[in-house]
Parts: C-alpha cells; structure tokens; sequence
C-alpha cells in the first residue's frame, strides 16, 4: 500500500492496487501494508486530492469485489481521512478501556471536519467492543479458573463454611463491581451513538489465531470470539 499511496506522487514509479493485492487461503484478497507506509503520509499533501487519494485507487477494483475492508490505523491522520472518504460504511472498534468514550468524540469531530470539508457526511453504521470482559472478573476467580476446578474440589466448595472475606477482598470486590458499572454505561452511551453495537468477549484464541496468520473464522470458529465474529460477519454480509 505504500507504493500505492505513493504512485500519484511525482518522481515514484506508478503502481495501482492490482500490482499489489495477494491470494491468502482463507480466500480473501488481501493488499498488504508495510512499516514503510508510516512514510507516505507526508508526501500525500503533494497529491491534487489528498483525501481521495485512496478512493482513487479502489475505483479500478471494486466491481470485482462484494465487499472491500479498509483497516485504518489508530492514529489521526490522511490515511483514517481516506479510508473514511472511500468507504461505504463505517464500522468503529473500541475497547473496554476507560478512554473508549472520548474516541468516540474524538470520532465524530472528525466525521463533521470532513463533511464540511470535503462534503461527504459520515454516519458509522456500527460499534464493536473487542476483548470485552477482559480483566473484569471476580477478584476470586475467572473463567479459566472454573474449569481448572475438579469433582472434589466443587464437592468441598459446596459443604465448606464459607470464610469470612478479608478486606482486601472487600475492596477487590467493591473495584469489581465499580467497574461493571462502568462498563454498563459505557455500553448504554454507545448504543445511543450507533444502530448496532455487539460486543466480542476476550478469548485467548484471538491471539493464537494472528500468531498463525489465520482469521478467527478459521483457526477457532466455535470459540467465543469467533462465534461472536461470526454473527457480526453475518449483518456486514447484509450491506449493499
């Protein structure tokens, strides 16, 4: 893609995106990037149409698609203005985190920028919680831990005396609670901002699945990640 970007520059070879797009084995075409791209940002501001500079690119091969998928960088810049500005729809991804609110604002200040810049208006068709759950689990426990637990140790849970709380777990517990709260009304507010918002529960196999460069739908489909995936594959699938 930094030879794509580049192409429309003066002095650099021309490349379209043809040149570039590779087969994978899960049967999608991909156009892969490279840490060099971080170095074209600079140079689009040269081009006549800085913004359209990806949606120019795209033209000669969207007819020969369903769908294309724009992955954006987290960082503010030409390249999130050019995936904005050559896409159809937009779907935003956040995380648990204590920030997810202020990107959003953060978003839609910029989707107002380029629809009275640019006059195209942006409205993000859909929200996507990633790693949700993810160290919001009881003090004493977790899934993994649950299913670690044997016959016999159930048995004794169930007859035991249960020991008073220390109150270290008091206050584990308080910050447990405090932050389910938090994730409730976080989730509350994005819902009002977004037509659909799904959430994908934190599951190891996410990260086995890149660590073998294989989607999710390929490496675990039936894990919690990839079931959840697999439903919001199925709207996406939906738009025209």
């Amino acid at each position: 893609m930094y030879d794509v970007f580049m192409g429309g520059i003066d002095d650099f070879p021309g490349v379209v995106i043809q040149d570039i797009i590779k087969k994978t084995a899960s049967g999608i075409d991909l156009a892969p990037s490279h840490l060099d791209l971080v170095g074209a940002e600079p140079f689009l501001y040269q081009a006549k149409f800085p913004s359209g500079v990806l949606s120019e690119a795209l033209a000669s091969v969207k007819n020969q698609y369903s769908h294309i998928f724009i992955d954006t960088p987290p960082s503010i810049g030409q390249f999130v203005i050019n995936g904005l500005y050559a896409s159809d729809h937009v779907i935003v991804t956040l995380d648990s985190g204590s920030f997810a609110l202020n990107g959003v604002s953060t978003l839609s200040t910029i989707f107002s920028d380029i629809k009275d810049g640019l006059g195209k208006e942006i409205r993000p068709d859909m929200a996507i919680f990633s790693r949700w759950g993810e160290g919001i689990f009881p003090p004493t426990t977790s899934p993994a831990a649950d299913e670690k637990k044997d016959l016999f140790s159930r048995i004794l849970t169930i007859f035991s005396r249960p020991a008073e709380p220390a109150p270290e777990d008091l206050k584990s517990g308080e910050e447990f609670r405090h932050e389910q709260e938090r994730l409730l009304t976080t989730l509350n507010v994005i819902k009002r901002r977004f037509p659909s918002v799904y959430t994908v529960p934190y599951s190891p196999t996410v990260y086995e699945a890149q660590k073998r460069g294989m989607p999710i739908s390929h490496f675990a489909p039936d894990s919690p990640a990839g079931i959840a995936y697999k439903i919001i594959a199925d709207e996406v699938m939906k738009w025209n």
